[in-house]
């Protein structure tokens, strides 16, 4: 059976991503969890299928307008894939859904949401400083001159995505500016979604195992992520986000608070 509230938050939540790269996990999680009643596990676990199938629709369209870098997206599911398949040992061994693991995901969660708005607010003024320490305007930076930073920025993400389901948005697109400030914001927000699917995917089928994953839940979201996704991702070149960071980092920040604070 279709949820139809389910479906619209999935819209809304699909229709940011397309067009930004940043806000699926950072949205559909927490708002899971606060608003909806949701378990952490079940709501992370059911967030990275949820993605994983989201954002393989947002990587087609990308990838037909030629706005994917694959060798970026190679070198950081090198690091990823590992950092994702550890983390759900790791979430396996520390203790059942109604132990241990909830609270770690739910702290951690939190503390995502905080670095989360906290990078959507300071992203430029990074960059710049970046800039300033030694490479020029004119600089043409390719993958292969930072082969295994970008490796490194993989694990840093797939640890973080797989225990929180956030991370790979903001994070992940900030991280990639750092090494390439060169490269096009399209190209940043196309190859940050096409690494995203395998990512999460990997993720949400270790959550299957450890029987984290509402099917329900997945289907209602799904019914209106993918036309959200697909609106979003063909508006994503001509669409300002002047005004949608600010409000994003501002309620990122609050719910993480709320999150913290909970745990």
């Amino acid at each position: 059976m279709i949820d139809w509230q389910y479906s619209l938050l999935g819209l809304f939540v699909g229709a940011f991503v397309g067009i930004t790269g940043v806000g699926g996990g950072s949205l559909m999680t927490p708002i899971l969890v606060l608003f909806f009643g949701i378990h952490p596990i079940a709501a992370v676990g059911t967030d990275l299928l949820y993605a994983a199938i989201t954002k393989l629709v947002g990587t087609v369209v990308h990838a037909r307008k030629q706005t994917v870098n694959w060798t970026i997206v190679r070198l950081l599911a090198t690091g990823s894939i590992p950092g994702a398949l550890l983390t759900i040992f790791l979430i396996s061994s520390i203790g059942k859904p109604s132990g241990g693991a909830a609270n770690l995901i739910v702290a951690a969660l939190g503390f995502m949401l905080v670095l989360t708005s906290v990078l959507l607010i300071f992203q430029k003024q990074l960059l710049l400083s970046v800039e300033r320490w030694g490479k020029p305007p004119h600089a043409n930076i390719s993958p292969q001159h930072y082969p295994w930073p970008t490796v490194a920025v993989g694990f840093i993400i797939g640890v973080l995505v797989t225990l929180t389901s956030v991370g790979a948005g903001a994070l992940g697109a900030t991280m990639m500016l750092i090494l390439y400030p060169r490269l096009r914001l399209t190209d940043i927000v196309g190859s940050d979604i096409a690494h995203a699917v395998p990512l999460a995917l990997i993720g949400g089928i270790g959550y299957w195992a450890m029987g984290g994953v509402d099917w329900s839940l997945l289907t209602s979201l799904l019914a209106g992520s993918i036309p959200g996704i697909i609106v979003g991702s063909l508006l994503a070149t001509s669409a300002s986000d002047r005004f949608i960071r600010p409000m994003l980092a501002a309620v990122l920040a609050v719910i993480g608070m709320k999150l913290i604070l909970s745990s």
